[in-house]
């Protein structure tokens, strides 16, 4: 009895000395990993502080794949010591599998993060707030579309990987026969999803012939707006009272729409005067070009006043004049109307619209009250 009591003693005391210096490589691998890692990303960060004026590839690195790297090297240091951990032979597999599918998570994160990386790297020359940024909106447009189709074949790549770990014939042999139900199923859902794929298709047709692009000025269901935001099924357009348009991607293909930034954001735009006949054209056309040139919004291209329409009271005089985007030229336009209103209440008040009365003849007034005109000009009595 005693002697059997000793087997046991030295088999439990043998099995813990295996857990414990299990457990105690786990730890030092944890401990190492995490050590040489936070040594790696140190060096990028005294490269960081070292370079104030552009970020280089060791710094973008640093900010994309800090985190997930972390759990590769941890992952992998554990799975470098999992042979001297103590597991029963009943669950071996099961935790080769279970540390398998969160490398694979961890893989999978860390390409991820990887894509934006490379994604930083392309668009750092080309900004969207310079002056002429038609070929930056083209590039960030494509970008953003190829981006997220590449994120989508990457977590299905992922997935694949993850199901390789499972060599169990019963989980294939069930898996066999959910696709093929699922193609019978896919009859019914692809009238469903007849939108959804729509919107796929009109989302790579967008990137690459470019109707819209990011932060183009467009008009659409009679709203101003700049194209904030591509996605693969729909499009936001920041509308300039701070509200958001949300349109399907497949709306852009099928329906006319107005894009002022299609080739240039250089715009013309037009202020309109009504004025009686008997103001000098000339002299509004002087001040006009003064107003222009006094106007830093101004991108000195057009600028032309004309009479374009007479009626039976006033004139129409068109003030034609060009700016730098959609925002400067709205900008101009008011300030114009304001001006020129100035000028003419100033110099020629009697040049407002007018409406004339004439009395009529009748027998028994004076002929000094008959032949009376009476005017009536606006803004006086």
């Amino acid at each position: 009895m005693q002697q059997a009591l000793l087997l046991a003693y030295n088999a439990f005391a043998g099995h813990q000395r295996d857990w414990g210096l299990g457990i105690t490589l786990v730890c030092l691998a944890i401990l190492v990993s995490l050590f040489l890692h936070d040594i790696a990303y140190r060096v990028l960060g005294k490269v960081k502080h070292a370079e104030h004026r552009e970020r280089s590839l060791l710094i973008l690195s640093a900010q994309h794949l800090r985190r997930p790297a972390r759990w590769i090297v941890i992952l992998t240091a554990i799975g470098l010591v999992f042979p001297w951990i103590p597991i029963p032979a009943a669950y071996l597999g099961m935790a080769h599998k279970l540390l398998g599918i969160f490398w694979f998570l961890g893989l999978g994160w860390l390409l991820v993060a990887a894509v934006y990386l490379a994604e930083d790297l392309l668009l750092r020359r080309y900004d969207l707030h310079a002056a002429d940024n038609l070929r930056a909106r083209r590039i960030h447009t494509q970008m953003q579309f190829m981006r997220r189709l590449a994120i989508t074949l990457l977590l299905l790549l992922d997935a694949g990987l993850i199901l390789s770990l499972f060599h169990d014939s019963k989980l294939w042999h069930y898996g066999a026969g959910l696709l093929a139900s699922a193609g019978l199923a896919s009859l019914v859902l692809a009238t469903a999803a007849k939108s959804t794929a729509a919107n796929l298709l009109a989302g790579l047709q967008i990137a690459f012939t470019e109707p819209i692009r990011i932060d183009d000025v467009v008009i659409v269901e009679g709203e101003w707006g700049r194209i904030e935001e591509i996605t693969t099924a729909y499009v936001v357009i920041a509308i300039w009272d701070q509200r958001r348009l949300v349109v399907p991607l497949s709306y852009f293909i099928e329906n006319p729409f107005q894009n002022w930034t299609r080739q240039t954001a250089e715009l013309l735009g037009t202020a309109f005067l009504y004025v009686d006949y008997s103001v000098p054209v000339e002299a509004l056309r002087q001040e006009f070009t003064r107003v222009l040139e006094s106007s830093p919004l101004w991108d000195r291209r057009v600028n032309s006043l004309q009479v374009t329409n007479l009626s039976e009271h006033t004139m129409e005089i068109r003030c034609l004049l060009s700016a730098r985007n959609s925002s400067e030229q709205f900008d101009l336009r008011c300030y114009v109307r304001e001006k020129m209103i100035a000028f003419i209440r100033q110099n020629y008040p009697d040049a407002f619209p007018r409406i004339r009365f004439s009395s009529l003849q009748e027998q028994t007034q004076p002929p000094a009250i008959v032949s009376t005109q009476l005017q009536r000009s606006v803004g006086q009595p």
